[in-house]
């Protein structure tokens, strides 16, 4: 239901974006990323369904994050990949360096490299995974913006994109600024979850704006998965 957010906000930004913002906050945003993305963003189903089935016990693997925040979800894809037996090399990059620092601080397994650079800086030609996959990514982007990375993403990629990302509701919005607050202190958790569910498309919206060929489903709770799939 969209009826208070019935057009997306393309103007607010979100204060961890900000160069000049708390830096104590920030990384206590890192940190808590690991809790909401357990909580709502369902990457073990993803893993499980859109991943796994591609990947090869009889040979290396390589996926790619783009935007890996607070590094978890690279962490947790390692870890789950390593359960069921698959060799399984992930490049997470990003490019600010406050979340380089971030995750040096962390314990991961040797099998994740964290770089700092954009999208643009890896080249098709040298650079090729068998999956492309980004967490709460579509929405920071202006039309032009994403239509550019799904163009990169697919040239990367050998086997599937996979773009997650928040679906825009009025329910969303009332239940995230409900049960956020009590939960998420002391980092831009619940001010910058707000504003990334106003920024977010709806499913009708990401299907006109996405290229033919991409398909974009509605997965509970208010999620949006973007997949490419090559034949």
């Amino acid at each position: 239901m969209t009826l208070f957010l019935s057009n997306r906000d393309t103007k607010s930004t979100e204060r961890m974006d900000d160069p000049g913002c708390d830096l104590s906050e920030l990384e206590n945003t890192y940190r808590q990323f690991s809790t909401i993305n357990s909580l709502i963003s369902q990457w073990y189903r993803i893993y499980k369904n859109e991943i796994r089935p591609l990947l090869d016990t009889n040979t290396s693997n390589a996926i790619l994050d783009i935007g890996f925040g607070g590094g978890d979800i690279p962490i947790k894809l390692a870890q789950w990949a390593k359960g069921d037996g698959f060799d399984l090399h992930i490049t997470a990059i990003d490019p600010d360096p406050r979340a380089v620092n971030y995750v040096q601080q962390l314990s991961y397994p040797s099998n994740i490299s964290f770089w700092q650079c954009e999208l643009s800086e890896l080249k098709p030609k040298e650079n090729k995974f068998d999956v492309v996959i980004a967490n709460h990514l579509i929405h920071h982007l202006s039309k032009k913006e994403l239509l550019k990375m799904l163009k990169r993403a697919k040239a990367l990629s050998i086997r599937k994109v996979i773009f997650n990302d928040i679906q825009r509701s009025d329910w969303a919005y009332l239940f995230f600024n409900l049960l956020a607050r009590p939960l998420f202190r002391s980092s831009f958790i619940t001010e910058d979850g707000i504003t990334s569910i106003k920024r977010s498309y709806t499913l009708k919206e990401l299907r006109n704006t996405v290229p033919d060929k991409w398909q974009v489903t509605s997965v509970f709770p208010f999620r949006l998965i973007l997949t490419f799939e090559h034949e």
